[in-house]
């Protein structure tokens, strides 16, 4: 089992420790460190991560497992981890292993479900390329989202922004979100958004006690303005429920693209961090159904495509926008993965 760990899965564990350090998060790079050292007294999460059938930094196996982790200390369970992340307690190595001897069944069970983070500072990002398109059609935007878990991308329009200096959205918004801005700011533009529709394989109801205590165990434990945002973000969602339907994303698209376009209006399909969990394939057809309807767009029935997306390499996450029918396709920016800073390109 070690060397099957070693040779697999758990390098991902390591990777993911070296990049939530560089990302300032000393204290989640501090658990994957001490959940890599430990991995052994949890024979299941073990198993699970040693014989992953994928990509595992693809399927973002730390994330599963750090998240795995901090909703057990949520939970108030085993003390020792609870302390830990209380900073009541300072030995990770005794925490992380008390939690995989006792809990590892919970742990390797909450791994098998794919990543739910909906970020929702992303929403600067996609709101700055939908800024872009506003003044390029001069349209309201008819959005599709793909990948949407909880829907609060969706609520975009309703959310309060500081885009390096150019405000955008609704001032009076509890949700406030203001990246760290790097290059010129762009144009101020209005989020016009007619409607807004998304889907996703397993959409998450923003009004259950479980599906919110998921997204906050993936919100990293120390980044604490990031946990307030989202608890704003889910209470907005009581007054303004996201549109999310359950269905394979594909079909659910093409179904999507069949509709009649509306007479000046934007149709705009949008999605963050959503690809890499899609096989080959899959992205492939993807890519392919939307250069097909961009084929049939019109300067007065335009579409638009923006996707907020790690590369290839995972060396940066980029913001592009490609358009119809110019069919250009330009990057916007450059960004933090979770838009804690976003560095504008445009």
């Amino acid at each position: 089992m070690n060397m099957m760990v070693a040779a697999g899965g758990r390098s991902e564990l390591r990777r993911q420790s070296r990049v939530a350090r560089a990302l300032g998060s000393s204290f989640v790079a501090d658990v994957l460190d001490a959940a890599d050292r430990q991995l052994e007294l949890g024979p299941r999460t073990a198993a699970l991560i040693a014989g992953w059938p994928d990509d595992p930094a693809a399927a973002a196996l730390g994330l599963r497992l750090n998240s795995a982790i901090h909703a057990l200390a949520r939970r108030g369970s085993p003390p020792a981890l609870a302390a830990l992340f209380r900073r009541q307690y300072d030995d990770f190595d005794a925490a992380i292993a008390a939690a995989l001897q006792a809990e590892d069944r919970f742990i390797a069970e909450w791994m098998r479900s794919p990543t739910q983070t909906n970020e929702v500072a992303r929403a600067a990002a996609i709101s700055a390329a939908l800024m872009v398109l506003r003044r390029e059609t001069g349209m309201p935007a008819e959005l599709l989202e793909i990948g949407s878990s909880c829907g609060l991308n969706l609520n975009l329009a309703r959310y309060d922004y500081d885009l390096g200096g150019t405000r955008a959205g609704d001032p009076s918004s509890q949700v406030q979100i203001a990246p760290v801005w790097r290059g010129p700011a762009p144009e101020a533009a209005p989020l016009d958004i007619v409607s807004a529709r998304g889907v996703d394989l397993k959409p998450l109801d923003p009004q259950d006690a479980a599906t919110r205590e998921r997204l906050f165990a993936y919100v990293w434990a120390d980044q604490h303005a990031r946990a307030d945002r989202l608890e704003s973000a889910l209470a907005l969602t009581q007054r303004f429920p996201p549109r999310v339907e359950r269905e394979d994303a594909l079909t659910w698209l093409e179904a999507r693209l069949a509709e009649p376009q509306i007479l000046g209006e934007c149709r705009v399909i949008f999605h963050s961090m959503v690809l890499q969990y899609l096989k080959s394939d899959a992205r492939h057809t993807f890519v392919d159904m939307l250069h097909r309807a961009g084929a049939d767009a019109t300067q007065t029935r335009p579409l638009a495509w923006i996707s907020f997306e790690w590369t290839a390499s995972r060396s940066e996450v980029q913001l592009t926008l490609t358009s119809w029918p110019s069919a250009t396709t330009r990057l916007l920016a450059v960004s933090h993965p979770y838009a804690d800073w976003i560095e504008w390109r445009a």
